[in-house]
């Protein structure tokens, strides 16, 4: 099947860092391999008072190894539209635009709309773009939405409400670019293309599950946002759950957007939603204090001196589930950790009646590391070389080969592309974002009606001793140093 696509896409929040960032970097690495071509253009729209020249020479500054005629040529294919997404009569001037580029460009009514701003516009911008018919009748429209997608549940159930009236799920892609990481999407073939795994993948054979999002930098410019979600709803209901569903889901009949999205749905669904007494039980929150040079949380710009956001989540789940009852999902994350890093740890149980229990013997740990290096890994106990019969751990490495040496694609660039071709297997459908939210709703109510203070840590830890003492009370530990 041919990958040459023809679209327009029409970016809501062109000035914004998002944008910057990862989307022109993507388009651009589409460019580049043909992809899109001379079918395409792109329409940028922002309050900001900017010219096409202006817009064209940022887009040029976002893609700072590139040659700058290949670049010429690639953002020439961008416009800018002042927009107040309020305002209808904007919607007007840009529906014009929009047909003016289709018939220049021969995009054939293909449209792309990336809603990258803030989700309370979401309603409104779907509403103008279908009551001023900047959708179109010859080619699909769909609609690319950010995180995050509402703040709990109700809030995005009315978000979905407000998008659906006007645009159905097909059409929805709401992008989490952790789907897009090519370790994270190897998930699936190591699970279910290997029947060594396959056969495994169960709680016969597995005693627990770890999944470590560890970030070494702290709020940054994201505080304003940080301070009204914390760590449990910026990295939990997303990212983390979207690993569990793919680690806890059942093998699907195909491997198609409708068979593995079903799966999915059925893990999350599987997810035990805690009791409050259960939360204080499972789960910790933190916040991290100042330590080596570097500022706490609270001392950071535009954060409460006496803000109780946590910056920590340490959780254990649970799956009710016929292949996962029982196994414990241990997950962790928070920022000013020790190093950026995120990785999967599949602890396997013990042999039964083992010939060398005599010996110390390590756990088989089969290893996902998504970032920073990307690669695969199996801990093994081998025989030492030399006399006797003594055994050690030993690393076996699976790690994917690059055979061409080809570059491997951004997360934003594969998503683009998928969302082009209609493919949505790696973007979240609304049942995923709402079993998702009614999970970490549970957690959050809990807290909040909770008088326990928050727990502390340093910054370049990996987090407080009540992380690791949530597993050690279960007679486990943290693989994941």
């Amino acid at each position: 099947m041919s990958t040459k696509q023809q679209a327009l896409f029409i970016i809501f929040g062109g000035t914004g860092d998002l944008a910057k960032r990862k989307l022109y970097p993507a388009l651009f690495a589409l460019y580049q391999k043909g992809i899109i071509n001379e079918h395409f253009a792109v329409i940028g729209t922002a309050r900001r008072p900017w010219t096409d020249q202006h817009f064209q020479a940022v887009v040029q500054e976002s893609l700072p190894d590139a040659k700058a005629a290949v670049a010429k040529k690639f953002d020439a294919h961008f416009y800018y539209q002042s927009h107040n997404v309020n305002d209808t009569e904007h919607y007007v001037t840009l529906k014009k635009l929009a047909q003016n580029l289709d018939e220049k460009y021969q995009i054939g009514g293909n449209r792309l709309f990336y809603l990258a701003m803030s989700p309370r516009f979401f309603g409104t911008i779907a509403q103008h773009l279908k009551s001023q018919a900047i959708v179109t009748a010859d080619g699909y429209n769909r609609v690319i939405i950010e995180k995050p997608f509402g703040h709990d549940y109700t809030s995005a159930a009315e978000l979905n409400q407000s998008i659906s009236k006007y645009f159905s799920e097909d059409d929805v892609f709401r992008i989490d670019h952790y789907l897009g990481k090519e370790m994270v999407q190897n998930i699936l073939a190591i699970r279910f293309g290997n029947n060594i795994f396959n056969s495994l993948w169960n709680n016969r054979y597995i005693d627990n599950l770890q999944i470590t999002l560890s970030e070494s930098l702290g709020v940054e410019e994201r505080a304003g946002y940080y301070e009204t979600a914390g760590a449990l709803r910026d990295m939990v209901q997303n990212h983390i759950l979207q690993i569990v569903s793919l680690l806890t889901m059942k093998m699907p009949t195909t491997y198609s957007e409708t068979d593995i999205r079903r799966e999915k749905i059925c893990a999350l669904k599987s997810l035990k939603v805690y009791q409050p007494q259960e939360v204080a039980t499972n789960f910790v929150r933190a916040q991290y204090q100042a330590a080596t040079g570097l500022k706490g949380y609270r001392q950071e710009d535009q954060i409460a001196p006496d803000s109780q956001t946590e910056t920590f989540v340490a959780g254990k789940l649970l799956v009710a589930s016929e292949n996962f009852a029982g196994v414990p999902i241990y997950i962790r994350t928070g920022k000013r950790l020790r190093q950026k890093a995120t990785r999967i740890d599949v602890v396997f149980k013990t042999v039964p009646g083992d010939i060398f229990a005599k010996q110390d013997l390590a756990d088989n740990i089969l290893t996902i590391e998504v970032e920073p290096e990307g690669k695969v890994s199996l801990q093994l106990n081998v025989k030492k070389i030399g006399q006797g019969y003594q055994l050690q751990e030993q690393q076996l490495d699976l790690s994917p080969e690059n055979r061409n040496g080809e570059q491997i694609p951004e997360a934003y660039e594969k998503l683009l592309l998928d969302a082009l071709m209609g493919d949505a297997t790696n973007f979240t459908h609304w049942e995923e974002v709402a079993y998702s939210w009614k999970f970490v709703d549970a957690i959050r109510q809990a807290w909040d009606q909770s008088q326990q203070p928050l727990a502390e840590y340093p910054c370049g830890s990996m987090g407080p001793k009540q992380a690791d003492e949530l597993l050690t009370k279960d007679h486990r530990h943290w693989i994941y140093k």
